[in-house]
């Protein structure tokens, strides 16, 4: 499996001196609508998150992302917050310029896919966080493991619209894991029965944890080796 360095940190964050000094310390934070994981997704201050997320994130992050999830809800058309202010409140350095703790929290939440930059002084940040998917179940311990599964069991969607979604994701996770490249792993969703929509969003959700995958901390990824993978084994995948 290669080996890649962790990525650095994004071009469009807040700039910096030739000192190494951040030019200013005021971050804009908006909300980052997505309806379905808005819909299906979990609140940072969620049980399902302390429990099962905090192993992935990482302590300074899910507390970074529920300290935004409290300002949103008060302030739900943005707000903006001190650099140095809300690192120190969280315990969390900030010298380093972009390599700080601080700024390498951010960094992880924009890597997990539940933050962007939108511009280097405004952040969009995401409301819910989606169900983990298998490759970081993985990184769990066996007993955890078994706790999601148990989680899932009591309480799983109960909706027949919101199982179809989360099926056509798992199944494309599944499809780019065996190396399928996303247009046909779309075109296989097709075949299956899955409404275009719903192929759609399953693929680029499916991309974008993949990608993320690709970039965790470990820094260990392995690429799609453009196997075509076909329905057998798979028979009962219909979205019908």
């Amino acid at each position: 499996m290669p080996t890649h360095p962790e990525p650095s940190l994004a071009p469009d964050q807040p700039t910096v001196d030739e000192d190494g000094g951040f030019t200013t310390t005021a971050l804009g934070i908006e909300a980052w609508p997505d309806p379905l994981i808005d819909r299906l997704g979990h609140d940072p201050r969620s049980a399902y998150v302390e429990r099962f997320w905090l192993g992935i994130l990482g302590p300074s992050t899910v507390l970074l992302m529920r300290r935004l999830a409290h300002q949103l809800d008060a302030q739900p058309d943005g707000f903006t917050i001190d650099l140095i202010d809300t690192a120190r409140s969280l315990g969390v350095g900030m010298r380093g310029g972009r390599q700080s703790p601080f700024m390498r929290t951010i960094d992880r939440v924009c890597r997990f896919g539940a933050a962007r930059w939108q511009t280097p002084e405004r952040l969009a940040v995401r409301r819910m966080l989606p169900p983990l998917t298998r490759h970081q179940l993985t990184r769990l311990t066996p007993s955890v493991q078994a706790e999601h599964q148990m989680w899932i069991d009591a309480h799983g969607p109960n909706d027949e619209a919101q199982r179809r979604h989360q099926r056509a994701r798992h199944l494309a996770m599944s499809l780019l894991e065996l190396g399928e490249d996303p247009e046909s792993a779309e075109q296989q969703l097709h075949r299956w029965r899955f409404h275009p929509a719903v192929a759609h969003d399953a693929v680029r959700w499916a991309a974008e944890r993949y990608a993320e995958a690709g970039s965790g901390v470990d820094g260990n990824a392995t690429a799609p080796s453009g196997l075509i993978v076909g329905t057998a084994g798979l028979s009962g995948a219909s979205g019908a």
